[in-house]
Formats: C-alpha cells, structure tokens, sequence
C-alpha cells in the first residue's frame, strides 16, 4: 500500500465463480459479487434470467453446485413475495420476529412502520393489508435486526410514490450507517441512486458503468 493511501474495505458480502444448475438447464454460470459496507446495488436481469435463484444463493437459503458466498455480518432477507400469517395482525408478526432475534422490544419495528407509513395498521390482520402494506411488513421484519447486509428481491412491488420515497429516505439511512444494500429487480429507475449496477446475462455479472466511480466495487 502506498504511503498515505487509504486501505481498501473488507467486502461485507462476496460470491466467487457461483454456478446452478437445475437438471440439464444451467443457470448461473460463474456469477461473481463484491459489496462494500454502506453501498447500494443493483443486480439487473431479465424474467428467467437467475436473479431470484443468485438472491436465494445471496441468502444462504440456496446451495450452490460450485463456487461460493462469504458473508461478514448480519443478513436481512426480504423476498418478493411476502412470507406472513393472514391470521397474525402485524404487531404479532413484529413480536415473534423479535423474539426470534432475542431484541428486547419493538422499539425499531414502530419506527420502521412509522418510516413507512403504516403504523395505523398494528392491530390489522395481514389478511386484511393491501399488497403494499403486506410489503411494508415484510421489509420491516427483514430490518428488524438491523442486519449488515439488506437484500431486497423487486422492493418497489405494490408501493405507491409516496411509499417509494420513504423507502429511499430508508436506504439512505442505512447506506448512512455503514450498511449494505443489494437491489434484485428487473428494471432499474433512478440509475445514479446505485454505486453499482450489474447485469446478470448468460449466468454472469457484468457491470455498468454509473455516476459513482469513487464507489466502484468490482463485479
């Protein structure tokens, strides 16, 4: 390292030459990630192109055939579709996640609900919530922790714009806080938001060039 010269971060989150398979059909081929802390990134692909099945590998929810994921620190998953109980009201919802995670109170869970928007819905069956609302919740459960990496599989799904603002002044916040966040969608808006955009085609990561090269990160 040159005198001076600031030392490079330690990836919060990396995948190396990730193949999958399902049977015969190939799907990624060699995929490689690399996340700092406090960076915001996009993967950006096709329907049927492995964005879900990378997400789930990201997760360690998937096993890979080759390759691998190194994670340093805590993960927050918040799949595209929502994985919650009709029957539970939201706050039910926020005290098992707690308990699940031994936090000693609901204290971030309200404040992410008030962030978001929907603290009136508490005492409200998930049944009864709108889609976005069910959205809400469920990227609310996946911060609950206040994890070190965030991975959103298509995030803006059932929001409307005021919604998505408030989930931007969110995001902000956390890229503020050191935390990472990797976006999985198929269509990128506000492009300059991102320190990295990457393409998954034929199995593999390439990146775009964007606004933000002082926070490049290699793909």
């Amino acid at each position: 390292m040159a005198p001076g010269s600031t030392p490079a971060p330690t990836p919060v989150l990396q995948a190396q030459d990730v193949h999958k398979s399902y049977g015969r059909h190939p799907v990624l081929r060699g995929a490689d990630l690399t996340v700092d802390p406090g960076q915001l990134v996009a993967v950006v692909g096709e329907n049927g192109a492995g964005k879900s099945t990378l997400l789930k590998i990201l997760a360690g929810t998937l096993p890979v055939d080759r390759g691998e994921v190194v994670l340093s620190g805590t993960l927050g998953y918040c799949p595209q579709d929502p994985v919650l109980n009709a029957s539970l009201t939201v706050e039910q919802h926020l005290r098992y996640f707690a308990a699940a995670h031994r936090l000693p109170d609901l204290g971030r869970g309200r404040d992410l609900m008030s962030v978001l928007g929907y603290e009136r819905y508490g005492a409200s069956p998930v049944g009864e919530l709108s889609g976005g609302t069910r959205q809400k919740l469920n990227l609310t459960l996946s911060l609950l922790h206040d994890p070190d990496v965030l991975l959103l599989d298509e995030p803006y799904q059932g929001f409307d714009w005021d919604t998505y603002l408030r989930f931007w002044d969110l995001v902000d916040d956390l890229r503020a806080r050191g935390k990472a966040v990797v976006v999985i969608t198929h269509l990128v808006f506000e492009q300059d938001r991102f320190d990295v955009l990457a393409d998954l085609t034929d199995g593999r990561l390439t990146p775009r060039t964007t606004s933000k090269e002082d926070h490049h990160v290699g793909v």
